[in-house]
C-alpha cells in the first residue's frame, strides 16, 4: 500500500458536538471529589484534569459509593478549565468537571488522529469563566479529512495513525537492536563476573559541590529550547522549555535534587544537557570524573532516602552537606565505580531486551493482522472481479435476449400485418361471393320466369 499523506484527502469543517456534531458530549457519570474517594488500590483508572499520565491520577477499586457509576471506555475526555484531552480505552471513574465525548466510529487510532486537532481548539479556552464548557464545545469546529460523500473519512484516519505506529515501532526496534549490539552491552555485563559486594557510607559532599537554582520567576520565562527543571515528581523534573533570560545556566552531566515540593522532595535526577533550574532545585556538580551510569546509580541511592524529607522539612545546603549515601566498595575501600557502571548497564540491557520482545511481538501481531487484511482484500477483489465478470456475461445474455425479443416482435408484427391483409382479402372475397350468390339468385329467378312464360306460350 502506498504511503498515506494528509494531502491525499479533502478536508471539511465539523462541529465537535451538538445536533450536527460528530460527538455526543456529556458530563461524566461519576465526578467523585478525591476526598470522597475510596483510594484503595485497584485497576480502575481515576481520571482528573491533570495534564500528565493520560489524565490518570491513580488506580482504584470499584468499591465506591453506589451513586457513582463508571464511564465506559473507548471515549475521549476533556477537562474543564485545564482543557486536557485524552483517549480512555477502558472504563473509568473521574473527578469533577470532566466532559466525555462518544462516537460510534471512534477507536484508538481515530482518537489519536482527532485529539491533536481538539487540543489546537482547546488553546482558545482558559481557566475560570472561559473554560471548555459543554456549550462552548458544541459550538467549536474542527477540520477532518472527508470522503466522496463529504463525511469524515474515518478509515483514512485509522489507517494514517496505524501507518505512523508501524513506522515508530520499526524505528524503535532498529534503535534498540543497535544499542543492544553495542560493545558495552552485547556481552554479559562485567564479562559474566560475579561480584561479592561490600558497602560503605559516604557523604554526598565527598563527590559533589552544591549550587542552588536561580529561576525565581518562572511566570515571566519565555518559550525557548532550554529545559527548565523544577521540583516535580515526574518527567525527570522537566517543567518547560524556556529562552535564555540572562540567568546562569547549569552544565550538562549533573544531578538535580528537589529541595521541596508537593510529592517530589528528595528526588534526584540525572541531567544530560544544559539546563535552567528553579530555586526549589539544587544542582549536584561532580568534583571528579563520573560516568553517566554511575551518576544514575547515585541518583537512586539519594532518592531512596526521600521519605525523611517533606514540605515542612525541606533540603538545604546544610542538610545536604550532612547527607550520607551507601555505595558498593572495592577491596581497597573505595567506591566501586565499575560495579555501579555495570549494574546500570545490566538494568538497561534487561529493559531493552524486554522492550524489544514486546515491540517484536506487537510488530509481528500487526504484520499478521495486515497480512490477513491484505488476504481478505485480495479475496474480496477476486470476488468482485468474478461478480463483474458474471455481470458482464449476464448483460451480454440480456442484450442477446433483447435482440431476439426485438426480432420476434418484428416477425410478430409482420405476421399480424399479413394476417390483417389476409383477413381483409377474405372479407373482400366473402363480399364478392355474397354479390355473386345474389346475382346467381337473380339469374335463377329470371330463368324461372322465362321458363314459366315459355310454358304459357
Amino acid at each position: 500500500m502506498d504511503k498515506l499523506k494528509l494531502t491525499d484527502r479533502e478536508w471539511g469543517e465539523f462541529f465537535i458536538g451538538g445536533k450536527d456534531g460528530i460527538f455526543s458530549i456529556k458530563a461524566t457519570k461519576s465526578g467523585i471529589d478525591k476526598n470522597k474517594l475510596n483510594t484503595e488500590i485497584g485497576n480502575i483508572p481515576y481520571i482528573t484534569r491533570t495534564d500528565m499520565d493520560n489524565g490518570i491520577n491513580l488506580f482504584i477499586t470499584d468499591a465506591q459509593n453506589s451513586k457513582y457509576t463508571q464511564d465506559n471506555g473507548n471515549v475521549i475526555t476533556i477537562g474543564l478549565d485545564t482543557q486536557t484531552v485524552f483517549y480512555q480505552q477502558n472504563s473509568f471513574y473521574t473527578g469533577q468537571n470532566i466532559q466525555v465525548l462518544t462516537c460510534d466510529k471512534l477507536n484508538k487510532q481515530v482518537a489519536m488522529f482527532i485529539i491533536p486537532l481538539l487540543k489546537i481548539q482547546m488553546k482558545k479556552f482558559s481557566w475560570g469563566s472561559n473554560g471548555a464548557t459543554l456549550g462552548r464545545l458544541n459550538r467549536t469546529k474542527i477540520k477532518l479529512p472527508i470522503n466522496k460523500q463529504n463525511e469524515p473519512d474515518w478509515q483514512f484516519m485509522e489507517d494514517y495513525i496505524k501507518q505512523i505506529e508501524q513506522e515508530k515501532i520499526k524505528q524503535l526496534i532498529g534503535y534498540y537492536q543497535t544499542k543492544l549490539l553495542d560493545n558495552q552491552l552485547k556481552n554479559d555485563i562485567g564479562g559474566g563476573k560475579v561480584y561479592k559486594i561490600q558497602w560503605d557510607i559516604f557523604k554526598i559532599s565527598d563527590f559533589f559541590d552544591f549550587m542552588r537554582g536561580n529561576q525565581n520567576n518562572m511566570a515571566k520565562c519565555k518559550k525557548g529550547d532550554i529545559p527548565l527543571i523544577s521540583a516535580r515528581k515526574v518527567d525527570n523534573g522537566y517543567k518547560d522549555f524556556i529562552a535564555d533570560n540572562g540567568k546562569k545556566l547549569f552544565p550538562a552531566h549533573i544531578i538535580t535534587l528537589n529541595n521541596d515540593g508537593d510529592g517530589g522532595v528528595g528526588l534526584a535526577y540525572y541531567q544530560s544537557t544544559q539546563t535552567a533550574l528553579d530555586t526549589h532545585v539544587t544542582a549536584l556538580l561532580p568534583k571528579i570524573n563520573l560516568a553517566k551510569n554511575v551518576m544514575l546509580y547515585i541518583c537512586l541511592t539519594i532518592s531512596i532516602q526521600r521519605d525523611k524529607f517533606s514540605h515542612g522539612y525541606s533540603i538545604n545546603n546544610e542538610r545536604l552537606s550532612a547527607q550520607k549515601i551507601m555505595l558498593p566498595i572495592d577491596d581497597k575501600g573505595n567506591p566501586n565505580w565499575q560495579f555501579m557502571e555495570d549494574y546500570i548497564k545490566q538494568i538497561e540491557k534487561d529493559k531493552i531486551e524486554t522492550l524489544l520482545s514486546y515491540l517484536n511481538q506487537y510488530n509481528a501481531l500487526v504484520e499478521s493482522r495486515e497480512s490477513r487484511v491484505e488476504s481478505r482484500e485480495s479475496r474480496v477483489e477476486s470476488r468482485e472481479s468474478r461478480v463483474e465478470s458474471r455481470e458482464s456475461r449476464v448483460e451480454s445474455r440480456e442484450s442477446r435476449v433483447e435482440s431476439r425479443e426485438s426480432r420476434v416482435e418484428s416477425r410478430e408484427s409482420r405476421v399480424e400485418s399479413r394476417e390483417s391483409r389476409v383477413e381483409s382479402r377474405e372479407s373482400r372475397v366473402e363480399s364478392r361471393e355474397s354479390r355473386v350468390e345474389s346475382r346467381e339468385s337473380r339469374v335463377e329467378s329470371r330463368e324461372s320466369r322465362v321458363e314459366n312464360s315459355m310454358g304459357e306460350i
